[in-house]
């Protein structure tokens, strides 16, 4: 896995400087071609080779992965070298002389022909393995699809019985007034989690309680991060708004939260009893039923948080065993007659436990269906079967890790860098995945894309759990389970993938690529290990900071940032970043932007910057003359972009996404050097004098014709331009924030003409007329509409049944003069969810008539509900609850 995550690495690398407009170094075209063609044949080797399964690493596999290494340190020490040698003598001038220095390129061209000829080596070594017949692995299969052919089964199936189910729900809903502890107790992947979700998510919990609240503890907790998570979900607030707030502060904001109110409390993956001492103090004795709900795979913990009742979770029997593999494979299909026995002799070595049964599942669904290949996964079963139940169920993942085709081992195994049961933020994994170098270019497709593929396919293995869909259905969040990452990290190790701190690496510290620091290390131990890396190439911290490495100018991936993250003593990296001249993924907090910016052309290959910082900066000229940037997202302050000079045309082909670009102006010189770009975030404040209404040239945004992705906010008055904004036809997200004089109506029927709109967001703004009036054909893409504190908003109308034919979620929040909405919205067959919150009675009470005529024609069992957020004092719509229909307060 390390060797082909190298090789393409070392690929990116060549093709980088191939491709670059300024490269700051070049190499011999001979030799290029040499290398391409050993690392062509190495890639489709490794694709179709079969490693031995061990527990040490294959010694070719590692000698792949080792040459590969000492190609990119040719390369790249040469090309920091070179930046660094130019910066010295030639500091206002571009960092990168032209001028070349004979000695040293003698010395990359020999460095680089010894790396050739050890691979040529390996290449023999490579073939009389292929002669041996070694290979065993069909080569067919290496690039298909996993998702192509089976419908997905990622929502889980429900295997619990009715009365396993019941039993929980009565303990919770049961009359005992003081605050109860149910602890549900089984060993690890026997599916406590399942369950506890399967009971917190009935609709008859949500009108039980006024709070529910789902917290994940783990093995190394952080207190803090709790009371956040509970804060947020029970408040309704963002992490962002809570990010300054301390423990205690949040412990007592939680409190006085709770008091008074029923609440349930979900406490998932309990490690310790002093993790319950922490913060159950923040959880108040209301007498009015409130459940607190604990998942643990320790039995003794259950006696100390109740000693009068846990859950025990069971083994399933044999029927649901089945039950759960069949969904799992086969979707809503059934089993083939001549598969049925060999396959429930699989579900048998699995003994019951649910984890086992979909790893496995997993693995039959990817591949072929035949006698054959099941037998095989059988007698791999069969042999693990007199183990104990941890160390069985880890030989399975192993098994199943070993199953991957070797393009998708480096994006599971990358999981383990992140904390336990951290939700991952599925926009930052594909970028990391991005940078780090291996995703392999294939069929013209993006990297992005083809991330997103990766990911959809280890999600179908069900080897990355989706935590977090979002509202036109993509996968915003996901996690992995424990055991899960656990393997990650001891294969890790095994391969020398990647090195977490505190953990000893089996290579040796100087040889490590890529380097994690847990959050919660010690200064010192960070600083020592830290010091000892000087090959790293990646460096991933949950750590608040980054302390500066020294000799580290090779590093390419440099993250340290994530959102909404309390990071307490915000010490910053500032001083170190002048060295890091071979970044191509940045991502951190800063206190200042000038030192960034200072030495912003020595990051010869920079893709990704993503930077906080709270103060107001413009970016250099230079920006417009770095075409291999990919992704640029600035957050806190304000951050500008000059206008590009018309000189020294760059166009800026790879640039992908603009975030949180303040005040910026797109003119026809801008539109020509952003041709693809696809996710745009502006924001316009009034900046010094008054520029003119057209000054920012909002109308030529029509013409970046693959923009996929539009926010705007508007903070001054330049209303000329705004009603005369178009939108390009490739619109899939709109997001409209205005001043509340800017009048809708018109602006309206442009966007409800958009082919491909499937997500809109109103917020503020103006209706004139106090009227909207939707007509046929508008909006026929859109699943997701958000409608925010448009007060003059009062009706809301349609003249045909043909509205929103694909609409999946309203959201109303703020309308508080809103009469009606349209009652042909309940006709939607896609409707799966209206949410409102702080509007009007008179809207709630159509949504009440929306409801009750939808239950007259189809029965109290609709395909969508209806949830109203208001004021503890409205009783008259707290008395509205009913089915499909919540009420919350």
């Amino acid at each position: 896995m390390a060797a082909y995550a190298a090789l393409v690495s070392l690929m990116h690398i060549i093709d980088d400087l191939e491709r670059h407009h300024s490269p700051p170094i070049s190499l011999n075209k001979h030799q290029v071609q040499s290398l391409t063609e050993i690392i062509t044949f190495l890639q489709e080797f490794l694709e179709a080779y079969d490693s031995p399964v061990s527990d040490e690493a294959d010694p070719l596999e590692m000698r792949i992965a080792d040459a590969a290494y000492a190609a990119e340190d040719a390369i790249e020490s040469h090309i920091v070298a070179k930046i660094q040698l130019s910066r010295s003598t030639e500091a206002d001038i571009s960092p990168v002389s032209d001028e070349a220095d004979p000695k040293e390129e003698m010395k990359l061209f020999q460095d680089v022909q010894n790396v050739i000829q050890e691979m040529d080596q390996i290449k023999s070594l490579a073939m009389q393995r292929n002669t041996e017949k070694v290979v065993l692995h069909d080569t067919r299969r290496s690039f298909i699809s996993a998702s192509s052919s089976t419908e997905k089964n990622n929502s889980g199936v429900v295997v619990w019985s009715e009365g396993v189910v019941n039993g929980i729900l009565e303990r919770l809903v049961s009359d005992q007034r003081e605050r109860q502890v149910i602890p549900i107790t089984g060993m690890c992947g026997i599916g406590k989690t399942t369950l506890a979700k399967t009971v917190y998510s009935k609709k008859y919990i949500e009108h039980r309680f006024d709070v529910c609240a789902w917290s994940t503890i783990s093995q190394q907790y952080n207190t803090r991060e709790i009371l956040c998570e509970l804060v947020s979900q029970a408040t309704k607030k963002s992490k962002e708004q809570l990010s300054e707030k301390s423990e205690d502060e949040l412990g007592l904001e939680l409190y006085q939260y709770l008091s008074g109110r029923r609440f349930l409390i979900v406490m998932d993956d309990m490690w310790s009893i002093d993790a319950w001492d922490r913060i159950h103090r923040f959880f108040p004795e209301n007498e009015n039923c409130s459940r607190i709900l604990v998942t643990t795979r320790l039995s003794y913990l259950s006696s100390q948080l109740n000693n009068n009742y846990s859950f025990q979770m069971e083994f399933l029997d044999e029927v649901r065993s089945w039950e759960l593999f069949s969904k799992t494979v086969f979707g809503v299909g059934s089993c083939p007659h001549e598969l049925e026995k060999i396959g429930k002799e699989i579900v048998e070595n699995c003994r019951g436990l649910p984890l086992s049964i979909v790893v496995v599942a997993g693995i039959l669904r990817n591949r072929e269906h035949t006698l054959g290949v099941w037998e095989s996964i059988s007698q791999n079963l069969a042999s693990e079967v007199n183990l104990d139940n941890d160390k069985f169920c880890m030989e399975l993942l192993k098994m199943s890790y070993n199953n991957l085709p070797v393009y998708l081992k480096p994006c599971f195994l990358y999981m383990g860098v992140f904390e336990e049961d951290d939700s991952v933020r599925v926009s930052t994994l594909k970028k990391l995945w991005v940078s780090e170098g291996f995703l392999k270019p294939k069929n013209g497709k993006s990297l992005e894309n083809i991330a997103i593929e990766f990911l959809q396919d280890l999600v179908d293995r069900n080897l990355i759990l989706v935590d977090k869909v979002g509202s036109t259905g993509k996968i915003k969040f996901v996690k992995i389970h424990d055991l899960l990452r656990d393997l990650c990290l001891n294969q890790s190790k095994k391969d020398g993938f990647y090195h977490v701190i505190e953990k000893s690496s089996p290579r040796g510290m100087s040889s490590q690529r890529r380097v994690v620091i847990p959050r919660n290390m010690p200064k010192k131990k960070v600083l020592d290990d830290l010091q000892s890396m000087p090959r790293a190439r990646s460096m991933i911290s949950e750590y608040g900071n980054v302390p500066h490495i020294k000799n580290s100018g090779l590093l390419r991936t440099l993250h340290a940032y994530r959102k909404f993250r309390y990071l307490g003593d915000k010490r910053y990296v500032d001083k170190s970043l002048v060295s890091y001249v071979n970044l191509r993924h940045l991502a951190f907090e800063v206190g200042s932007m000038s030192l960034i910016f200072t030495s912003f052309t020595c990051f010869w290959n920079l893709h990704i910057l993503i930077v906080s910082c709270i103060e107001e900066f413009t970016a250099p000229a230079e920006i417009w003359r770095m075409p291999q940037l990919r992704h640029i997202e600035m957050t806190g302050g304000r951050f500008y972009l000059p206008e590009p000079s018309s000189d020294d045309v760059v166009v800026m082909e790879n640039l992908l996404v603009l975030e949180r670009i303040a005040n910026f102006k797109c003119s026809e010189e801008v539109v020509k050097r952003i041709p693809n770009i696809k996710k745009l975030r502006i924001e316009y404040f009034r900046r010094g004098g008054i520029e003119q209404d057209d000054y920012y040239c909002v109308n030529n945004i029509k013409r970046l014709c693959k923009l996929e992705s539009l926010y705007i906010s508007c903070w001054y008055d330049f209303r000329a331009s705004l009603y005369a904004l178009t939108f390009p036809q490739s619109l899939k997200k709109l997001t409209l924030n205005m001043k509340n004089d800017l009048e809708w109506e018109k602006m309206l029927e442009k966007i409800g003409a958009l082919p491909l709109l499937e997500k809109f967001k109103l917020y503020r703004g103006c209706f004139g007329t106090g009227k909207w009036e939707m007509v046929e054909g508008q909006f026929p893409s859109l699943k997701y509409l958000g409608l925010h504190s448009c007060p003059s908003l009062k009706h809301w109308t349609a003249e045909s049944n043909s509205i929103f034919q694909r609409l999946e979620k309203l959201r109303l929040i703020k309308m508080e003069e809103l009469k009606e909405i349209p009652t042909q919205i309940g006709d939607i067959p896609t409707l799966q969810k209206i949410w409102m919150r702080d509007c009007g009675e008179s809207a709630v009470m159509c949504a009440k008539e929306i409801v009750e005529e939808q239950v007259e024609l189809q029965g109290e069992d609709l395909p969508f509900h209806v949830q109203v957020r208001v004021q503890r004092k409205n009783e008259a719509v707290q008395n509205l609850a009913g089915p499909n229909f919540e009420v919350y307060i």
